[in-house]
């Protein structure tokens, strides 16, 4: 075989995967046809993150009055921040190619394809490889309605010449709320359509409530229970219709409607890889595909599309198959954000997934943080606890709040390692601080899951 490892795929896990593998001596190469670093670094968590961070300065200086600055604040340079951007991505593509190099991986600007299960056609050119790992991604999807073609994805979103005045965005996940809230933060008028009676679908649900009215106070415009019919071109403009019989008028529709596995044209029918009815491949607890030598990681197998996931199982891989430390990655407890504005995060389970177990105790705090008593800005802070009542142990942490991401990073050990309520409890808190709420949280607000338990 011409390599130990092949890699497809040149974003989190397959990076990851590829660059310990080498580290452990294996003969490694990895091909990447678009760019390196994949979704995250080029057209996802990163220069997302940058998009939010501008639009909280333009709120910094809106909410510098009540502390005694006046702060005149001009229009915001939307081409400015793109440049500023693009300089960041750039530099991380090359810092990723670096370490590829510096490990020792061979590095292919090219499309990988299976001709068979241990034989790849790498931009013309005919190679094997005794393993091979698929981490291919996934792709933003679009409604199949009249007009679609019409509409743009997120990938689009980080490359409009200009920023647009009124955007219509579709969908309540992720990226519909993180991108409702860059726009309006940077002066757009946004209007948020989904199916749902409320944001957020499979977030806890006191988190799903405040996270409405938070997208509201910012002047967000929600249409919930109603979907799209269609999009018609209305000279530069686009009109959106929904089955309610309104519509939308607007510079840009935004489909945030869902991703899709990238495993289109690879040639897996070739190697015997199978994948389910949206594509994703199928994966044992070892990453193995239904080819044992034959592996996926990361959103290709749709299973945890979060960037953190797909590099620890890069990692683990190559760790259990050249680094003589066979190890699986958990899916259990594994944190998460989302950076609307104010920022949610979230580790272990929903009161309602807890509840579906057992009785479980639940602790619910929300308030005013200190900056906006002062600033005046309408803006809550939710945090909450759901604690198993029999053991006591801490089962999920949630909290809709500024900082959320930062304190739930620390949470997310207590709970990983198996903290109980009491843990948290006799834990000093940082006072004063939005984060010592975790641990000052002593009345009970209510018991879930006494009648499932019943049953």
């Amino acid at each position: 075989m011409d390599y130990d490892l092949f890699v497809i795929g040149g974003g989190s896990a397959g990076v990851r995967c590829a660059r310990i593998a080498a580290g452990h001596g294996a003969r490694v190469a990895i091909a990447e046809e678009r760019f390196w670093g994949g979704t995250c670094v080029n057209v996802g968590c990163v220069p997302k993150k940058l998009l939010v961070q501008a639009g909280e300065y333009g709120g910094f200086a809106d909410d510098a009055a009540g502390f005694g600055w006046t702060i005149k604040k001009g229009p915001h340079d939307w081409a400015k921040l793109l440049a500023a951007k693009d300089r960041e991505i750039t530099r991380l593509n090359g810092i990723y190619r670096r370490l590829l190099n510096n490990a020792g991986a061979t590095i292919f600007d090219e499309r990988a394809v299976f001709i068979d299960a241990h034989t790849l056609d790498v931009g013309g050119q005919r190679i094997t490889a005794e393993r091979i790992v698929i981490a291919t991604g996934g792709n933003p999807t679009r409604l199949d309605i009249p007009g679609a073609d019409l509409g743009i994805i997120s990938d689009n979103a980080f490359y409009l010449p200009t920023m647009p005045k009124r955007v219509a965005i579709l969908g309540s996940g992720y990226i519909a709320v993180e991108f409702a809230g860059i726009f309006t933060s940077l002066g757009a008028n946004v209007d948020l359509v989904f199916r749902q009676p409320l944001p957020l679908r499979g977030f806890d649900m006191d988190i799903r409530e405040v996270s409405a009215e938070a997208l509201r106070a910012q002047g967000i415009v929600l249409h919930s229970d109603v979907t799209p019919v269609r999009i018609v071109q209305n000279g530069d403009a686009r009109t959106l219709a929904l089955s309610d019989g309104s519509a939308i008028d607007a510079d840009i529709v935004f489909f945030a409607t869902g991703r899709s596995p990238a495993t289109a044209n690879l040639g897996l029918d070739q190697a015997g890889v199978t994948t389910n009815r949206a594509g994703a491949v199928l994966v044992d607890d070892q990453l193995r595909t239904a080819q044992p030598h034959i592996y996926a990681m990361g959103d290709v197998t749709d299973r945890m599309n979060l960037t953190p996931v797909a590099t620890a199982e890069g990692h683990a891989l190559a760790d259990t198959l050249f680094g003589n430390r066979p190890r699986r990655i958990s899916l259990e407890n594994v944190p998460t954000a989302v950076f609307t504005t104010p920022p949610i995060a979230t580790v272990g389970l929903t009161e309602e997934q807890a509840a579906a177990r057992g009785p479980v105790d639940v602790y619910v705090e929300k308030f005013t943080p200190m900056r906006h008593t002062v600033s005046g800005r309408a803006r809550k802070t939710l945090m909450k606890l759901v604690v198993d009542q029999a053991s006591q142990k801490v089962l999920g942490a949630h909290m809709i709040g500024e900082d959320a991401a930062e304190i739930m990073q620390g949470l997310a050990i207590a709970i990983v390692c198996g903290a109980t309520k009491a843990d948290f409890d006799r834990t000093i808190g940082i006072h004063p601080t939005a984060a010592e709420e975790f641990v000052t949280m002593r009345t009970r607000t209510r018991v879930a899951g006494v009648a499932q338990a019943a049953e």
